[in-house]
């Protein structure tokens, strides 16, 4: 027998969204929230210089204050103490990347909440942590920064372990940090990227400006 679900939708955006959606959801499951996974993220590839002020804004209300909407909504439904809360970062959060300064800010701002709110809520018995998928194979992030074979052989090859990760390997990581085997880890900023961080990444997305360049010759 599977586990039961529910599905709402809310914009992480407005606040009273999301208190709302909260809401209903511990309404249906008339409980407290165990494990808590935020992962809002808005993301598009272009210059500082090519984007206006809506649309740095966008990234940044989706990414990093979609994430304080999520986390202060959530937190008088959290169980206490047990709770595992987990948000969803990106390389970009401590990696620079041409046409991605948006994204370097919003989730770099994300990572700070997720210590910050760790020495918060660690007195409840909440722990809080983030993690930082690398290149994950049939996703949407992986389509728009790597958009044609050539760029996304590049990606793939520039992965110390040799291939793209998998949903799979994001969704056993958020396990893992939530079983009670992980009860002394809070304020990880854990990357799941097989070593693309520690210099695959910058080398791969390198890429990216000149695809970008010739898409508009």
């Amino acid at each position: 027998m599977g586990a039961e679900a529910f599905g709402i939708t809310f914009d992480v955006r407005d606040s009273e969204d999301v208190e709302k959606g909260f809401e209903a959801a511990v309404n249906f499951f008339g409980g407290q929230i165990d494990v808590l996974i935020s992962g809002a993220a808005g993301n598009f590839p272009a210059t500082v210089n090519d984007m206006s002020a809506n649309a740095i804004r966008s990234v940044v209300e989706i990414d990093l204050l979609g994430t304080y909407h999520v986390m202060k909504a959530s937190f008088e439904h959290l169980r206490k103490p047990g709770a595992s809360v987990i948000n969803i970062s990106a390389p970009q959060a401590f990696l620079p990347m041409s046409h991605q300064a948006h994204v370097c800010s919003a989730k770099a701002g994300v990572d700070m909440a997720t210590r910050t709110l760790a020495i918060e809520w660690g007195a409840s018995g909440v722990r809080v942590n983030s993690i930082v998928p690398g290149p994950i194979d049939k996703t949407e992030g992986m389509e728009r920064l790597a958009p044609t074979p050539q760029v996304a052989q590049l990606v793939t090859e520039s992965v110390p372990l040799g291939r793209l990760g998998s949903v799979d390997d994001v969704a056993n990581a958020a396990g893992m940090l939530s079983c009670d085997s992980a009860s002394y880890i809070s304020g990880a900023i854990l990357p799941v990227d097989g070593g693309w961080s520690q210099s695959g990444a910058t080398a791969a997305m390198a890429a990216l400006p000149k695809f970008l360049a010739s898409q508009k010759k």
